[in-house]
């Protein structure tokens, strides 16, 4: 079985422009990334999906793997998609370009239910949350899930609700961004419209709970750190020292 690690790094951001050259530790972001992922012992190769020449060429400088796409596309998704034609792939893990210390072993476990089960499609990581400031911060999404671990819905909001979410007395769990898709499907998803709730929540997970596909959900106890702003980018800094 040939799994391929795809991790989309386009240069523009609102909040954080030319994030993926960003230092941390002497290593840019996007670089740890990729050595992070090289880790796993799944992914039969990892590859770099960039919109701009100067993330291309600070990539081939540490020697990564990388393939330039356009900068129309309107997610993440379709620059995998972009980027995988001519390659040969049976599972595409989607790895987030801006989650510097990524648990290599945690892409491995994302990975597993669709090596187990056949039929299904998608399969993604979730670690439970431990500070009710997070569980209120619509940057971080929460997920819930039914007792086959299948995701019911992702939000923005507080979900299950409550007025004052107190971590203590109700599990709350964080989505991690990972997505491993069989590659069929992921051709699938890609042409598929965007649906209405994907439009609300600005979630493109949702589009495939609308088209009736089912998401396992994997638990880790690793969290991760996203690099959105330039605070998150000074914590990473003092995680790598």
């Amino acid at each position: 079985m040939r799994i391929i690690g795809v991790i989309p790094a386009r240069y523009s951001s609102t909040r954080l422009p030319g994030k993926p050259l960003a230092d941390i530790g002497g290593k840019s972001l996007i670089q740890r990334v990729y050595e992070q992922a090289k880790k796993s012992k799944l992914l039969s190769d990892v590859i770099i999906a960039t919109d701009d020449k100067r993330i291309l060429k600070h990539i081939e400088e540490f020697a990564g793997k990388a393939v330039l796409t356009s900068k129309r596309h309107r997610s993440g998704t379709d620059r995998i998609v972009e980027a995988l034609k001519g390659v040969k792939s049976d599972i595409v893990v989607n790895i987030q370009g801006d989650e510097p210390f990524i648990d290599s072993k945690d892409i491995d476990k994302a990975l597993q239910p669709l090596m187990r089960d056949k039929k299904l499609n998608v399969s993604t990581l979730c670690v439970r949350m431990k500070n009710n400031n997070e569980v209120s911060n619509s940057n971080s999404v929460k997920v819930v899930f039914d007792k086959f671990n299948n995701a019911i819905y992702f939000s923005r909001g507080v979900i299950p609700y409550s007025e004052k979410p107190d971590v203590k007395k109700v599990k709350y769990f964080k989505h991690i961004g990972l997505y491993a898709y069989r590659t069929d499907f992921l051709t699938k998803f890609a042409r598929t419209p965007q649906s209405d709730l994907e439009k609300a929540e600005k979630l493109e997970q949702l589009r495939i709970l609308e088209m009736g596909e089912k998401i396992k959900v994997v638990l880790t106890k690793n969290d991760t750190l996203g690099i959105d702003t330039q605070a998150d980018l000074i914590e990473a800094r003092k995680i790598a020292h």
